[in-house]
């Protein structure tokens, strides 16, 4: 009879410290906008997730959940997650700006990132890379590598990431190649293989030798690789199993230091909300191998480009620049602020055709 108490004794003890710590464990979540096999964008936010766990081991647990449409269901998503738990949730898309805001409010011990966006509280933060820099590199390679002189981009929303994404590559592509035309497909989504794939033919169709993309998939990669003599970049991720052609570089997004350090500083009591943009210097924005496909005298300058901007020594925004209908924008020497990056909304001089609204 005592020895089947003491057993249940030590069972009740064992409970309570199995319960206990479960408790101290910090449980972060993630809400994403395509599946974590896209390749691209949510592939690479899923890698700083993995990171996490195996930074911290047991200290932490971390949840997901993929493919969320921006607007109520990723409300939905986020409630359920502060329900279950979360101390800390990062929100991974543009489109969850409003829902974040919202669901914060609801659950002000909860600590909310946002991604891309710019609306912030006391328990919501806002992080981005500045994608920009890496844009540029690529309009570089762009402009020296295109025969037809017409360099195709798939655009995903207008929003200012992808417009500043746009005009820092036709910038650069310009200054290596004067005759460079832009032709740009809106696709209005992030991930949809079909939609991707159809705007990347579109756009070989209209004689582009060089396709860029601001969307999720590789069906861009695959549209190329069966055309032949097109040349693309990896976005977000490295898609490196498209090289050494089509694919000849790439933008890789790199979260893991963030996720990591923003994670450690919810378990430490320091977390604050604050506003991050990073690129290349600081490492939240990667310059994917450049194939031999590239000649070595553009990769040398591509290169050259990316230490310039990684130092602080150049700018990809950097003046004389006008803005489309021919105003002046930036003078000569004068780079852009960041408040004007960040709202942008116009074209730069050059670049032909409009802005959807």
């Amino acid at each position: 009879m005592k020895f089947t108490k003491l057993l249940a004794t030590a069972a009740i003890a064992l409970g309570l410290a199995g319960t206990a710590m479960a408790q101290d464990k910090t449980k972060v979540g993630f809400v994403y906008v395509g599946p974590v096999g896209d390749g691209g964008w949510t592939y690479e936010h899923n890698q700083g997730r993995l990171a996490v766990e195996e930074h911290f081991g047991d200290a932490v647990e971390t949840v997901f959940v993929e493919s969320v449409p921006e607007g109520p269901d990723a409300e939905r998503v986020m409630t359920q997650m502060a329900l279950d738990g979360a101390s800390l949730i990062f929100t991974t898309s543009f489109g969850y700006m409003d829902p974040t805001i919202n669901v914060a409010k609801k659950f002000p011990d909860v600590k909310f990132e946002h991604a891309t966006g710019y609306k912030r509280a006391d328990n919501v933060s806002t992080y981005s890379a500045r994608f920009y820099e890496g844009r540029a590199i690529q309009g570089h390679i762009a402009g020296k590598m295109t025969e037809s002189n017409i360099v195709g981009y798939i655009g995903s929303y207008p929003i200012p990431e992808v417009i500043r994404g746009i005009n820092s590559a036709f910038i650069h592509a310009r200054k290596a190649n004067p005759d460079v035309q832009f032709k740009i497909v809106w696709a209005y989504t992030w991930f949809d293989p079909a939609k991707e794939a159809d705007a990347a033919k579109v756009l070989i169709e209209q004689g582009a030798d060089v396709i860029l993309q601001h969307t999720d998939s590789t069906a861009p990669q695959a549209a190329a690789q069966s055309a032949g003599n097109v040349i693309t970049f990896g976005q977000a991720s490295d898609m490196s199993e498209y090289a050494p052609r089509p694919r000849v570089s790439s933008i890789i997004d790199n979260w893991a230091p963030y996720y990591i350090a923003r994670t450690q500083a919810v378990i430490d009591g320091t977390w604050e909300s604050t506003d991050t943009w990073d690129g290349i210097g600081p490492g939240m924005v990667g310059i994917g191998e450049i194939t031999d496909a590239v000649p070595e005298d553009v990769k040398a300058e591509a290169l050259a480009l990316k230490d310039a901007i990684a130092n602080g020594e150049y700018h990809p925004f950097t003046g004389p620049l006008n803005k489309q209908d021919g105003s002046a924008w930036l003078a000569d020497g004068e780079t852009a602020d960041d408040g004007t990056l960040l709202g942008m909304n116009f074209y730069v001089e050059g670049i032909e055709g409009d802005i959807p609204q």
